[in-house]
């Protein structure tokens, strides 16, 4: 094999590879957020799940693609880790169909592909005629890329050296260490497993050995989840793992099967004979199918070794807990006056949720403690997510006939999650601030710390009156919270005026200054939240004559 040989497979490789990429980019760029949609809404069913999976993948041509979606789901507490595992199973059939593919010879009409492809592309103005023929020249592309690593291989027959590599692949547990490793190098099991074919269609693998490598390239096709999950929370962690887990049960599975019955080969190769690229793909599809019916009853118990794996934390728990509607049940089915009491339960717990957390945020931030700043993180995690969940069933009631003090509620529910909402987004920019000051302690004095502490409490005290006015309708509360909407202000123009003196003296630190007068003004945020939260459902001529007097 010649220098020229050997820069020709990799060229071929590298075109095959983006030829993928590219028929997967325009693949989901066609279809949209159609498909994101669909994966976040899978449902409980284990068979749909895998349905899904592989529907999905089928039509973005990538596994990879797909899990990554999935560890991005579960990351964002949209899926169970119980429904991934379906998803993820239907993935690993669905990418097998890239194999089949390939083993037409289509090369010869990858010239033409690459040419309409190229015309649709960049002289076509509509978006969708552009992300077709980005589909069109991504899979002439992977035929060219195949035919150079055909031509760039076929010297390697005769290379004494390579048959002998080769040979040492009849090894089983050999084969599928290399394929493992292979395939995470490629970080592709379809491109992989096409490589494969080549091998073998060209004389140099023997099917039984390309059985092995088939079984070992679905392990190594983990190797780009492993690595998207590392800036993942412990749920992208674990979904990433149960991947890795399920791959290997699978390839220890099928490697069982066919060491006791031999035989399933041989019916394998008899579905297409002489046809050694056809056998290989058929191989790939029907290992996976088997693999999928034969644990995906077991799939609830990967899932729990994932979590033995990768321990459930207490705060998990705490999250997971709260990351659910309690009372806003079933919306669809319940009267409009009845969802709207529901609505304003759930946003009462919203709002205690959203009020704990400002509480706590100054603490976190003066004492540095690591604890309450992941739990004013967590917080916010539950109070967005629950946040779009009340909103999304208040829109069940749109157009439904109801009570006009009922409408009114209705309509101002969401702007009230809306405040809650932005109030825990303050306390998390407060936590957020102790990355931009490396001592508190040391950085502000203890009269700037009290001054602090003194604001946040009254803020608190605002926010505890909005919540009681809003969720019980007290009403006559109003002129007490907005005493104590004036007094946060008060305060914070006192605390920045004093804080100011103490720079200029050069009794704080002038960075840490702009980080001190930051903080106050979201705690006068939150207090202003709080107000519009009180006086949210105020009939509107109680409001008028509060604001007369």
């Amino acid at each position: 094999m010649t220098i020229f040989d050997f820069f020709s497979l990799l060229g071929g490789v590298g075109l095959f590879l983006f030829g993928m990429t590219a028929m997967s980019n325009g693949l989901q760029n066609a279809a949209g957020d159609k498909l994101r949609v669909i994966l976040e809404h899978v449902t409980a069913s284990k068979i749909r799940a895998v349905l899904l999976g592989i529907g999905v993948t089928v039509m973005i041509q990538s596994s990879s693609a797909t899990d990554m979606m999935v560890i991005g789901f579960v990351n964002s507490g949209l899926m169970e880790i119980t429904q991934a595992i379906g998803v993820i199973m239907g993935a690993n059939i669905g990418t097998t169909v890239t194999a089949q593919i390939t083993a037409f010879d289509l090369s010869a009409f990858a010239p033409v592909l690459l040419f309409i492809g190229c015309v649709m592309l960049l002289f076509m103005k509509k978006a969708l005629i552009r992300h077709v023929g980005n589909i069109i020249m991504g899979f002439g592309m992977l035929f060219v890329g195949i035919s150079f690593v055909k031509a760039a291989i076929a010297p390697l027959s005769q290379s004494p050296r390579f048959i002998s590599f080769l040979s040492t692949l009849s090894n089983p547990l050999l084969a599928v260490i290399f394929a493992v490793l292979f395939t995470a190098l490629l970080q592709s099991s379809s491109s992989s497993v096409v490589i494969f074919q080549t091998f073998a269609v060209q004389g140099m693998l023997d099917y039984d050995t390309a059985v092995y490598l088939v079984i070992g390239a679905a392990i190594g096709s983990v190797a780009p989840n492993i690595l998207a999950s590392l800036t993942t929370n412990r749920n992208g962690k674990r979904t990433a793992l149960l991947n890795l887990l399920f791959n290997i049960f699978r390839a220890i599975l099928l490697c069982t099967l066919i060491n006791l019955f031999p035989q399933i080969l041989r019916a394998i190769q008899a579905l297409s004979p002489n046809d050694i690229g056809r056998q290989i793909a058929n191989t790939h599809t029907i290992f996976a199918i088997v693999a999928v019916i034969a644990m995906l009853p077991f799939s609830q118990y990967i899932a729990m070794m994932t979590e033995k794996l990768i321990p459930v934390l207490p705060k998990e728990t705490i999250s997971k807990r709260e990351k659910k509607l309690m009372y806003m049940v079933d919306a669809n089915n319940t009267m409009p006056t009845v969802t709207i009491r529901q609505a304003i339960l759930e946003t009462e717990r919203l709002g205690k949720l959203a009020r704990g957390s400002l509480s706590v945020s100054v603490n976190a931030f003066f004492d540095n403690d690591e604890e309450l700043i992941e739990k004013v993180k967590t917080t916010e995690d539950i109070v967005s997510f629950l946040s779009a969940e009340i909103n999304k069933r208040l829109l069940t009631l749109t157009g439904m006939e109801m009570p006009e003090a009922d409408a009114f509620r209705a309509s101002n529910l969401s702007m009230i999650v809306s405040d809650f909402d932005r109030i825990s987004d303050h306390a998390h920019n407060i936590v957020g601030y102790r990355e931009r000051v490396q001592d508190p302690k040391a950085a502000f004095s203890n009269h700037a710390r009290r001054d602090m502490y003194l604001l946040a409490k009254q803020t608190d005290r605002t926010i505890e009156l909005a919540i009681e006015i809003f969720a019980n309708e007290r009403f006559e509360l109003i002129p007490e919270a907005q005493f104590s909407e004036d007094l946060v202000n008060q305060i914070e123009s006192e605390c920045v005026e004093k804080h100011i003196g103490r720079v200029m003296k050069g009794k704080c630190d002038p960075f840490s200054g702009m980080v001190y007068t930051d903080m106050c003004a979201e705690f006068e945020r939150c207090s202003d939240h709080a107000m519009k939260i009180a006086k949210a459902l105020v009939p509107r001529k109680m409001l008028e004559d509060l604001e007369m007097d």
